[in-house]
C-alpha cells in the first residue's frame, strides 16, 4: 500500500515529538539509601518481616530501670573554666599523744601539736611566669609538769618572676624574693626570761636578679643569680645591742650603758642558688626537695651558707597522711656559746655550728 508523501511528513513528526515528551518524563525519584537502580529501571527493596521467632527471643519495647544503680560516693567536682593560674590552699595537722595511768616504768603524760598553712599562687601564660607560695607553721609541746614549749615557728614567702623568649625554651630571666621570720619568741629552754630570737629578730630578706631553668610538666626549678641582696633583720633592740644574727653590736661605757645601740640590719651581697624539686618517688610517696645556697662577696668570701629541707609525705588516702621531715642549716653569722663579761667584753666569742631538725608525724590533710 503506497503512503502519500505528506502522510510520510506527517508520521515522522509525531515519533520525534513522543520521544521529545517521553525524554523530559523523571516520574520515579531516586532514592540513596534504599533503592537500586537498574539502568533506567527503579526497584524498591523493602524489607521482609520477620515470620520465625527463635525461642527465648522477646520482642518487648525496652525499659528503663534504676534498680542497679548505686548512690554516689563522691562529690563530682563542679566543672571550671581552664585557666592560667595554678591554686594550691592546704591545711595540715599533726597531733600525738602519750598518756600514763598506774605506770610501772614511768614516764609524764605530753600532748604535741604541729599546724601548717600552705599557699600557692602560680600563673604561667607563654613566655611569661610568676610563682608565689607562702608558709606558715608552728608546732608545741605540753608536758605534764613543765609549761610548753615550741617546737616549730616559721613564717616563709617566695616569689619568682621570670621571661623567655620562646615557648620552646626551658630557661628564664627571673627576678627572686625571698621573706622569712617566726611567730613566737625563742628560748633557750629551760630558761625563759631571755629571748634568744623573737617575730622579725631575725628577718631574712632574699632579693636579687638572675635566670630559672624550669622543665615543662616537671614540679622543677633551678635558680641561678650571681648578684642578690640579703638583709637579715633584728628589730628587737635588745638583742640588736648584743650583736644577735651578725648585726653591728652596741657600744657600752665602763658601767655597761649603751653609748651607741645596735644595728637593725646586717645587709651581704652575694650569690643564691636555690632548687625546688617535688617527684613521686613510689607509689603515694611524695618527696619535696628544697635547698638554698648563699655565698657573699663583701665580708665572707667563699663562705656558703646553706638552709636544706627534704620532706618525705606517705599518702594513707586522701585526708591522711604521713610525713617525715628534716632540715639542715648552717650560717656563720649565728654563733653558739657565745660568752661577754658584765662591761660588755668578750670572754667566748661562739662558733657556728650545724643546725638539724627532724619531724615524723600523721595528721590530716584538708585541700581546700
Amino acid at each position: 500500500m503506497k503512503i502519500s508523501r505528506f502522510k510520510k511528513i506527517a508520521l515522522v513528526s509525531f515519533h520525534l515529538l513522543l520521544g521529545w515528551v517521553c525524554s523530559g518524563q523523571d516520574s520515579i525519584p531516586v532514592m540513596e539509601a534504599d533503592t537500586t537502580r537498574i539502568d533506567t529501571l527503579v526497584i524498591r527493596a523493602m524489607q521482609d518481616p520477620i515470620k520465625i521467632i527463635p525461642r527465648g527471643v522477646s520482642l518487648t519495647n525496652p525499659v528503663i530501670s534504676f534498680k542497679g544503680t548505686r548512690p554516689i560516693t563522691k562529690r563530682k567536682k563542679k566543672f571550671r573554666v581552664p585557666s592560667f593560674w595554678e591554686r594550691i590552699n592546704e591545711l595540715d595537722i599533726q597531733l600525738s599523744e602519750v598518756a600514763f595511768v598506774n605506770w610501772n616504768a614511768g614516764g609524764d603524760n605530753a600532748v604535741s601539736a604541729l599546724a601548717k598553712l600552705y599557699f600557692v599562687r602560680n600563673y604561667k601564660f607563654r613566655y611569661f611566669q610568676w610563682d608565689n607560695d607562702l608558709e606558715f607553721r608552728f608546732g608545741w609541746n605540753a608536758q605534764e609538769g613543765r609549761k610548753w614549749r615550741k617546737t616549730d615557728d616559721a613564717i616563709r614567702f617566695s616569689s619568682t618572676v621570670g621571661y623567655r623568649r620562646d615557648t620552646i625554651s626551658n630557661w628564664y630571666y627571673s627576678v627572686k624574693a625571698n621573706f622569712n621570720t617566726q611567730f613566737a619568741d625563742g628560748f633557750k629552754y629551760p630558761n625563759r626570761e631571755n629571748p634568744i630570737s623573737r617575730f622579725m629578730s631575725p628577718g631574712y630578706l632574699f632579693l636579687g636578679a638572675g635566670t630559672s631553668y624550669i622543665p615543662e610538666g616537671k614540679k622543677f626549678n633551678l635558680y641561678l643569680s650571681p648578684f642578690t641582696f640579703k638583709g637579715t633583720f633584728v628589730l628587737d633592740q635588745e638583742l640588736a645591742n648584743r650583736g644577735a644574727f651578725g648585726v653591728e653590736k652596741a657600744t657600752l661605757d665602763a658601767d655597761g650603758n649603751v653609748i651607741t645601740p645596735g644595728k637593725n640590719l646586717y645587709a651581704e651581697l652575694g650569690m643564691l642558688v636555690t632548687h625546688k624539686w617535688e617527684f613521686e618517688l613510689a607509689k603515694n610517696v611524695l618527696v619535696n626537695h628544697n635547698i638554698s645556697l648563699y655565698g657573699d662577696y663583701l665580708r665572707s668570701f667563699g663562705n656558703i651558707d646553706i638552709d636544706w629541707q627534704l620532706k618525705f609525705t606517705f599518702k594513707v588516702n586522701e585526708f591522711m597522711t604521713a610525713t617525715v621531715v628534716t632540715q639542715t642549716i648552717y650560717d656563720d653569722d649565728i654563733l653558739f656559746d657565745r660568752e661577754e663579761g658584765p662591761n660588755g667584753e668578750v670572754i667566748n666569742p661562739g662558733e657556728p655550728r650545724i643546725q638539724f631538725r627532724q619531724q615524723l608525724g600523721i595528721g590530716i590533710n584538708y585541700k581546700f
